[in-house]
């Protein structure tokens, strides 16, 4: 089921977790933007169902970890009920990073990370980013989507060669989906693939073994600078930026600790800039769903090289941000729903 929110003039916001110390500050911290009004709170999913009943809030905050009645649990139910946008606010732990992505995958708009640490003052200095999610998940599409499963990827129907060809993908908010159902497209022997997710550095890792399971394609999370080879796809670590370069005949994988690009590392924009000067019209790029303006320019710099184009349509996009602002700069040649992007990339490689 789909639905478009659109804000009225203040965002109503409805704050889920155990905590009464996060439920207080992530309330004061909403409330300091005049757009948001926080409308009430919860300590559990059964008085969170009643309140969304009795407020009918435009976006939920949720931790992962509920008692009672677990996160998952509580938003498998809600968004076959009553789909919404629902913000997760996850720990930067491995079982936080399983569970967060396990909520993506039940149709969870974004996720903030809250530390393990000194959480008054982590979500302090997550003031910003809390209240443009919240922003961004009031505008979103919302989908319900059950979790994929090994084996439900249709055949590829593009008949392609992978010598000398490269793939690009970049992506955030709604990207960890988005990028599952492309890759779970793909041939096992599909053109070296390189992508850039915004994801933190505990996420990243658990991100890439998820593609593994359900692609046919090797997944690697990326730790060092290494050959990119076709048949495997190369995920950007969290807090890293991934570039690609030459070396003689070869493509490389590099890894950077620069300063961000545009507010992230990864950046969409420094791994398409650098396929652009270094892999030029060997390549396609997609750029996926994501709020703000990342990789609109690098698909501009692919366009401008000679490579194949793509931005998702804002009809499949949980948020037509990234892709929006590609569009606008006319950096893609083609605009199409997130069913398309595999066999667009590959038709982009084929050779005859």
């Amino acid at each position: 089921m789909n639905a478009v929110r659109a804000p009225r003039n203040r965002i109503k916001v409805l704050v889920v977790d155990d905590s009464a110390l996060v439920r207080q500050l992530m309330t004061q911290l909403l409330e300091e933007d005049p757009g948001i009004e926080v409308v009430g709170s919860a300590a559990d999913p059964y008085i969170a169902r009643d309140k969304i009943k009795q407020l009918n809030p435009d976006v939920l905050t949720l931790d992962v970890e509920m008692p009672r009645m677990d996160g998952l649990t509580f938003l498998r139910n809600l968004m076959r009920l009553r789909p919404m946008p629902v913000v997760m606010v996850s720990t930067l732990t491995e079982h936080g990073a399983q569970v967060t992505l396990d909520a993506l995958s039940l149709g969870a708009v974004d996720f903030i990370a809250k530390p393990k640490l000194d959480v008054a003052r982590g979500l302090t200095d997550y003031a910003g980013l809390l209240v443009e999610k919240i922003k961004q998940a009031a505008r979103a599409r919302v989908v319900a989507a059950a979790p994929a499963r090994s084996g439900d990827a249709p055949p590829p129907v593009v008949a392609y060669r992978t010598t000398h060809r490269l793939i690009a993908i970049g992506a955030s908010t709604g990207g960890t989906e988005a990028i599952r159902e492309v890759l779970a497209q793909m041939p096992a022997d599909a053109p070296a693939t390189v992508i850039a997710q915004h994801i933190p550095g505990a996420f990243s890792a658990p991100f890439a073994e998820r593609l593994d399971r359900h692609s046919r394609m090797t997944v690697i999370h990326v730790e060092r600078d290494q050959e990119l080879l076709p048949g495997h796809a190369y995920v950007a670590p969290g807090g890293r930026h991934l570039r690609v370069y030459r070396s003689g005949a070869r493509w490389h994988g590099r890894l950077g600790d620069d300063d961000p690009v545009r507010r992230h590392r990864p950046s969409v924009d420094a791994l398409f800039e650098s396929v652009a000067e270094h892999v030029g019209s060997n390549a396609s790029a997609a750029l996926l769903t994501g709020m703000g303006d990342d990789g609109a320019r690098g698909l501009l710099a692919l366009r401008k090289a000679g490579a194949a184009t793509l931005a998702q349509d804002e009809a499949s996009s949980v948020v037509w941000g990234m892709p929006g602002a590609a569009v606008a700069l006319g950096a893609a040649q083609d605009v199409v729903p997130l069913s398309q992007v595999a066999q667009k990339l590959l038709a982009g490689t084929a050779h005859d």
